[in-house]
Parts: structure tokens; C-alpha cells; sequence
């Protein structure tokens, strides 16, 4: 039994950051399958296989809310919030190989401290590389579940705020966003990373005449 590990949403200012794993029992079972890592589908596939996955194979999802990815960012431990999500769903599906899509410069590092982490019964070897994605037809299973779970969780949190556009720092739909939110209510968007450099730079610097006399 093989899994293969991914995240989704690691960059964005606004929602939550998902980690998915897919169980399959070899890799020819999936060889003729199309997963493809999720940015290079279009919409409809991803969505398409997204079902297919969901209803042929084991898997398992942790959605990392925003609260959550601040608490690690404030002390630089984004690497370690990756690292431990990906140990819990290796743990909960249980393989004989786990390939996970490396988040730390160091891929070999990353992987064996992942390895050293797992508590499960069964020995799992662990592979760790840069864009295991592209490479490894599971972890690009496992894309697709995480990319398409955050979209769903976008879309739920779009409904409660207001279309704010990707989510992602380089979206002047985003920032216009939260802008202009920050202004009509005084305060940040459910959802908001507060610890991102970006909620810094496009914060309102107040003026001394806003404090009185």
C-alpha cells in the first residue's frame, strides 16, 4: 500500500490551508487514471477527479484553519504545522510507502523527520521531494483532494464575507477586498492570516488627530 501526501493553500492571505493523503494498493493501479497535480488540470477535470478519487480510494483530509496557521507563522514554524499535518494523515491511512511533496528546502530532512514522527504500527518508508506532484501520479491524487477541499471551504467562507477573489496575496481583487473591508468595519475578514506580511503593508496607519486631543 502506497500514499501520497500534498498541500493546498500554504500562500494565500484569506482561508484555511488543506493536507490530503491517498491510499492505493500500487502504483499501477492509478497509472492509467489522469492525476495530473491540480494547478495544471482545468477546473471541471479536477473537479471530475476529485469524484473519482473520493469514490475509489482511502483518503484523508486536515484543514488547517487561519487561526492555526498564525500561531505557527508568529514563531517561523510553518514548516513544522506542514510537517506535523502530514504525520497525522500518514498515521490515519497507514502505508507501507508514504511519497510527500517536500515543504521544507531540504527534502531529505523533511522526510526523515516526518519518519521519526509517525507513531503508526506499520513501518512506513518515507519519500520526500520537490514537486512530487508533477513526478508521483499519488501525491498528484493527493493535489487534487486538497486543492479541490480548499476550494469548497473558499467557496463556503465567500458566502459568510463576500467575494474576495483567490484568496492569494498577488490578487488586487484580494487586497481591494480586505481593504475595503478593513474600512467599512474596523476590523479584518473571518478567515484573514493576520500574521502575513501582507495584512502589515495594507494596514491603515492611523493619524494622531484619530486619538484627540
Amino acid at each position: 500500500m502506497i500514499c501520497g501526501v500534498d498541500e493546498a493553500g500554504k500562500g494565500p492571505v484569506i482561508g484555511p490551508m488543506v493536507v490530503a493523503a491517498v491510499l492505493v494498493d500500487n502504483a499501477k493501479q492509478i497509472e492509467d487514471a489522469g492525476f495530473k497535480d491540480s494547478k495544471l488540470l482545468t477546473i471541471q477535470k479536477r473537479r471530475e477527479l476529485f469524484d473519482l478519487i473520493k469514490q475509489n480510494y482511502r483518503y484523508e483530509v486536515e484543514i488547517i484553519k487561519p487561526e492555526e496557521i498564525d500561531k505557527y507563522r508568529r514563531k517561523n514554524q510553518l514548516n513544522l504545522l506542514n510537517r506535523k499535518a502530514f504525520e497525522k494523515v500518514i498515521i490515519k491511512l497507514n502505508p507501507n510507502v508514504a511519497y510527500v511533496d517536500a515543504a521544507d528546502v531540504n527534502e531529505d530532512r523533511f522526510g526523515m523527520e516526518i519518519k521519526a514522527n509517525l507513531t503508526n504500527e506499520n513501518d512506513t518508508d518515507v519519500i520526500s521531494m520537490h514537486k512530487a506532484d508533477s513526478k508521483i501520479p499519488v501525491v498528484a491524487a493527493a493535489s487534487i483532494i486538497a486543492k479541490q477541499t480548499r476550494e469548497l471551504e473558499i467557496e463556503k467562507l465567500k458566502h459568510q464575507i463576500g467575494d474576495f477573489g483567490s484568496g492569494y496575496p498577488s490578487d488586487e481583487r484580494t487586497i481591494k477586498f480586505l481593504k475595503s473591508y478593513f474600512h467599512d468595519n474596523s476590523k479584518w475578514p473571518s478567515g484573514t492570516r493576520k500574521s502575513w506580511k501582507t495584512i502589515e503593508r495594507i494596514r491603515p496607519v492611523k493619524k494622531l488627530s484619530d486619538f484627540g486631543d
